[in-house]
C-alpha cells in the first residue's frame, strides 16, 4: 500500500492505516454506489474515507503507469483549492494499493465536514430561506475560483456543501478528482454551471451576479448563455438516461 499523509496528520498514521484495513467492518456510511463513502472516527476525530472503485482490466493499467489515481488527485487538488481560498474539507491522506502491473483498491481521507445543506437543497427544498443572497454568495465563490484559473469539472448539484456563518455563506467543493486549471475563457466559465440547476430562475440571479464582477457582460446576455448551457446539458443528460434504458430492455430480451 502506498500512503501519502498531510503534515498535520503524521502522527495519526498507524490509526489511519488500520481504519483503511478495517474499512468493510466499521464507521457510518454515506454513500454506497460505485464508489463507498463513510465517516469513521479516530481518536475523537471524525474523518472522510471515500473508496474508489476497482477500476477495469485496462484502467488499472492506466493508473499504475500512466495517469495520477483519482484518489492522489483528490487530495492535490484539495491542497491547491485550499492555497487559493477555495472551501473543501481538509486532506488528510491517499492510500494506494499497488501491484506490479496495477491499480487495486485507493482511498482519499479528508476531515468530515457537516454542512448545512447542499446545492441541491438550495434548489429542491423550498423552506431554506434567503435563497437569492446564497446564490449571488455562491456566484461570488465560484468567480474567485475562474479568476485563480480553476474550472471544476463535476460542479453538481450534489458536490456543494453549504454552510451559514457570520451572516454570510461558506462552501465547500467535495468529489474534486476532475479539475482543470487554466486561463478559463468567457464560455468555459458559462459552461461550468450547466449542472447546477434543471430550471431558469437560479440563472437569472447568478447571471446577474456574475455580470456585475466581471464588468465586460450585461445581466441578460449572462444568464441566456447560462440558461443555453444549462438546457444543452439537460438535453444530452436526458439522452443518455434513454440510451441506457433501451440497452437494458435489449439485454432483457
Amino acid at each position: 500500500m502506498q500512503e501519502h499523509y498531510h503534515s498535520s496528520y503524521d502522527h495519526l498514521k498507524s490509526e489511519l492505516q488500520a481504519a483503511a484495513r478495517d474499512f468493510d467492518h466499521i464507521g457510518d456510511v454515506l454513500q454506497d454506489s460505485r464508489n463507498t463513502v463513510k465517516v469513521i472516527t479516530i481518536n475523537g476525530e471524525r474523518f472522510n474515507y471515500k473508496r474508489f472503485k476497482v477500476p477495469g482490466f485496462i484502467n488499472k493499467l492506466v493508473y499504475r503507469f500512466f495517469r495520477t489515481s483519482k484518489a492522489q488527485r483528490s487530495f492535490e487538488y484539495a491542497q491547491r483549492l485550499l492555497e487559493n481560498g477555495i472551501g473543501t474539507p481538509q486532506p488528510v491522506a491517499y492510500f494506494l494499493e499497488l501491484g506490479p502491473i496495477s491499480l487495486g483498491s485507493s482511498f482519499y481521507i479528508s476531515k468530515q465536514y457537516d454542512a448545512d445543506f447542499t446545492f441541491r437543497d438550495l434548489i429542491q427544498d423550498e423552506n431554506i430561506p434567503d435563497k437569492e443572497g446564497i446564490l449571488r454568495s455562491y456566484t461570488r465563490f465560484l468567480y474567485k475560483m475562474h479568476e485563480s484559473g480553476i474550472y471544476f469539472m463535476d460542479n453538481s448539484l450534489g458536490n456543494t456543501l453549504i454552510t451559514a456563518k457570520n451572516e454570510d455563506y461558506e462552501f465547500a467543493l467535495v468529489d474534486l478528482n476532475r479539475m482543470k486549471f487554466y486561463d478559463i475563457p468567457w464560455d468555459d466559465r458559462m459552461r461550468n454551471f450547466a449542472r447546477l440547476s434543471p430550471v431558469k430562475w437560479p440563472f437569472e440571479i447568478m447571471g446577474d451576479e456574475y455580470s456585475k464582477l466581471s464588468r465586460n457582460h450585461n445581466s441578460q446576455t449572462t444568464t441566456d448563455q447560462m440558461w443555453h448551457y444549462a438546457q444543452e446539458f439537460q438535453y444530452k443528460f436526458a439522452r443518455k438516461k434513454r440510451y441506457k434504458k433501451r440497452f437494458k430492455a435489449f439485454l432483457k430480451a
